[in-house]
């Protein structure tokens, strides 16, 4: 087996995330974004001495389990949804087979066995997202500018998407009006190796609760000049929509990096938030902070969560990366006190503020990274709710966690690898999953959350 070399072979094997492989010449071949049952065209990248790595070229003979149309034109060419040949009952199935893999891999489930609940599936699975960043480039190298998402395996390339189905019609049509706007005024979009041009992202979110919209245009400074922003906003107005735009913003980023910095931020029109409610709570979610992009699934989220967490009477709770304060908001009224650290200022005001509005007095939300804050607390908690970022938590703030030598421990995550990682930790200094079970936020696509009960042995002593 050579590099270059194109090979064949029927995908026996599937871990997460989205990565399919076979056996050939007594090596492991792995094939990302190939499913169980293909058969496969794919060239091969990587060889090593027991294993090789290859990019799917053609899938040669689909799946028993690929049982259904996709309904996305962009299906294959857009880097987003990779599971729309699925029912979604199968979409479930491969998911759960995924995480429940991954724990076994790092459970001795036969010392320390533990329940496994399956899979929750989010309510609906079509519009369902409340959050969606687009990206400004072109089509193909030198192409007229387009509007959407990233192409499948291109840093570069961008597909159009005016007719995603996991967005709501509202945001197709915002889509294709800012496309058609900046051909028209004759735009530059932001070339990210030699950071030259205006347009950058677009940045929508969409409450599910009263369909408001928010629209954020980030751009460069470079030709800002050239952007009549007040067209732009009466344009917007203008859409016949489904909801309602109850704000838009421009975010101006001249950062080096390829994300949505907000350098300086403007308010063109209305109010900077949108409004959401979860389980009986109203949330204001700003434009940077983090909430859950599956609002309808989110709240089986929680409510599992809140599960977990189990009798919280007379409890001091620690929310360690709280967000906009959703899940500390839900169990302040069952514990004594609740409170939440988030690195992202914005959303802890934020939080502050969806308290205040729900009646709740005793939440505390501190803003600062979790590995320097735990150290300036000095209530020590009953009960930890983790829910990190995507790449889990800093290895010396898990220490620091684990030295609370709380009794229990509920770990939510939006990346299963990330969670298996820090549960070898975990149960290295005595904590070991009671119970766990997969969560489907992102139908469609290979992403799927967490959520694990921790308990700590009897016989464990704290770092």
């Amino acid at each position: 087996m050579k590099k270059r070399e194109i090979i064949e072979g029927v995908i026996k094997d599937y871990d997460f995330p989205n990565k399919g492989s076979f056996e050939l010449d007594g090596k492991k071949v792995i094939v990302k974004g190939a499913l169980p049952g293909q058969k496969v065209s794919c060239m091969v990248s990587k060889v090593r001495k027991d294993k090789a790595e290859a990019r799917l070229l053609d899938v040669l003979e689909r799946s028993e389990i690929e049982d259904a149309v996709p309904p996305c034109p962009q299906f294959g060419i857009c880097g987003g949804c990779a599971y729309q040949t699925m029912s979604y009952e199968h979409q479930l199935e491969l998911k759960a087979g995924q995480v429940k893999k991954l724990l076994d891999g790092v459970i001795d489930s036969e010392a320390h066995p533990y329940d496994w609940e399956g899979i929750i599936g989010s309510p609906v699975t079509t519009a369902y997202r409340n959050k969606m960043e687009y990206s400004f480039g072109d089509e193909y190298k030198d192409g007229p500018l387009v509007l959407g998402l990233h192409k499948k395996n291109s840093m570069y390339d961008i597909v159009p998407v005016c007719n995603c189905v996991i967005v709501s019609e509202d945001y197709n049509r915002i889509v294709s009006y800012t496309m058609e706007f900046a051909r028209a005024h004759g735009l530059s979009y932001h070339k990210k190796m030699q950071h030259v041009g205006l347009l950058r992202h677009l940045v929508l979110r969409q409450s599910k609760t009263n369909g408001g919209l928010l629209v954020n245009l980030v751009t460069s400074t470079d030709g800002l000049e050239n952007l009549d922003l007040n067209a732009y906003v009466e344009g917007l107005l203008a859409l016949p929509l489904d909801g309602t735009i109850i704000g838009i913003l421009h975010t101006a980023n001249d950062s080096l990096a390829d994300a949505v910095v907000p350098e300086k931020v403007t308010l063109l029109y209305g109010r900077d938030y949108i409004e959401e409610e979860v389980l009986g709570l109203h949330f204001q979610i700003s434009p940077f902070s983090f909430f859950q992009t599956n609002t309808k699934s989110a709240e089986r989220l929680y409510s599992k969560a809140r599960e977990y967490a189990g009798d919280t009477k007379d409890k001091l709770i620690f929310d360690l990366y709280s967000g906009t304060g959703t899940i500390a908001q839900m169990l302040s009224p069952v514990a004594s006190k609740v409170i939440g650290v988030e690195i992202v200022e914005e959303a802890v005001e934020a939080a502050r503020e969806n308290a205040k509005s729900n009646g709740l007095d005793n939440c505390e939300f501190i803003a600062g990274d979790v590995l320097k804050v735990i150290d300036t607390i000095e209530e020590k908690p009953d009960l930890i709710i983790l829910d990190p970022p995507r790449d889990g938590i800093n290895p010396k703030a898990l220490l620091k966690i684990i030295n609370y030598g709380v009794d229990e421990i509920v770990y939510i995550s939006c990346k299963p690898t990330s969670l298996a990682r820090d549960l070898v930790t975990l149960q290295e200094h005595g904590y070991y999953v009671k119970k766990a079970c997969a969560v489907d936020q992102f139908v469609n696509t290979g992403h799927v959350e967490t959520c694990v009960l921790l308990e700590k042995t009897s016989a464990t002593h704290a770092v």
